[in-house]
């Protein structure tokens, strides 16, 4: 389960960019070349090697399509994707030794989630084992997980009512953070000590930050449902009172706690503590 069904998958340590379109999964062409060939300019390789397919007369490289994934800068940008029965047709393309094992790992991505479609646990028990796996506590993923299903339940409420650029979800969800929490998402993450661009905030939130901000979703849905809002314009008003409901109950524990819910901690040691133990392996 993916809260903007965009994804990374890992092959060989080989990140690969992926995103759900038309129904089904369509991955960076350059980074799965990259995987493949190791070239030290993957979009230089894969740009020949698609003149080559093109003077050959395959219509792989015409079944490709430029679809926004997040760049190393953090930006969407455009990218040549190709679905699974079109990248079988690239990788058969590319001399590697790599190539078998990898088609063997690639069909497997592509049934998992198949199998996530008809049964939506185990996307549930997949996310569940890859936090499990790196260290954090059962009952604080029970609630990241509870927060996924809140979060999507939101953006698919807000797809509804003629929210599409990508960009006015960020601008939406800023609103029920500044609610909230009296911070962009940006500003926590700097807060946090979170500068790079793969690092998603809610990963190291603690109890109450979760919790917060699945009142201020949940409430901004719900409020968005009774009032029929629709449009960027009335959407932003229903994000900013779901978030000044979750800003309410901090306040009001701060007051009974007599002290701020807002951290600057992150769980950041988690990775750290697990490169050591892949070093330790490596000795």
């Amino acid at each position: 389960m993916q809260e903007n069904k965009n994804a990374l998958v890992v092959f060989q340590d080989k990140k690969i960019r992926r995103v759900w379109h038309n129904n089904e999964w369509y991955f960076s062409v350059v980074d799965i070349v990259g995987a493949l060939t190791e070239s030290e300019d993957a979009r230089k390789y894969w740009n020949k090697l698609s003149q080559r397919l093109r003077e050959e007369g395959s219509e792989v490289v015409t079944n490709c399509h430029q679809l926004k994934l997040p760049a190393e800068d953090g930006k969407m940008r455009e990218t040549d994707c190709a679905n699974t029965k079109s990248m079988f047709r690239i990788i058969q393309s590319i001399p590697s030794s790599k190539a078998e094992p990898f088609k063997l790992w690639f069909a497997q991505v592509g049934y998992e989630r198949i199998q996530e479609i008809e049964n939506p646990e185990r996307a549930q028990e997949r996310v569940k084992e890859y936090y499990e796996l790196k260290g954090y506590p059962k009952e604080w993923i029970e609630k990241r997980l509870r927060g996924i299903t809140i979060r999507q339940e939101l953006t698919d409420e807000w797809k509804k009512r003629d929210v599409t650029e990508e960009n006015d979800f960020a601008i939406l969800t800023n609103e029920i953070s500044k609610a909230t929490f009296g911070k962009t998402v940006g500003e926590y993450k700097q807060f946090k000590g979170l500068n790079k661009p793969n690092q998603n905030l809610r990963d190291h939130m603690s109890d109450w930050e979760l919790i917060l901000t699945m009142i201020g979703e949940k409430a901004t849905t719900d409020i968005t449902l009774a009032k029929d809002a629709k449009g960027l314009p009335e959407l932003q008003s229903t994000a900013k009172e779901g978030g000044d409901i979750a800003k309410n109950t901090r306040k009001e524990l701060e007051q009974k706690i007599g002290k701020s819910i807002i951290s600057s901690d992150n769980y950041l040691y988690f990775t750290d503590e697990k490169k050591k133990k892949k070093l330790l392996r490596g000795k």
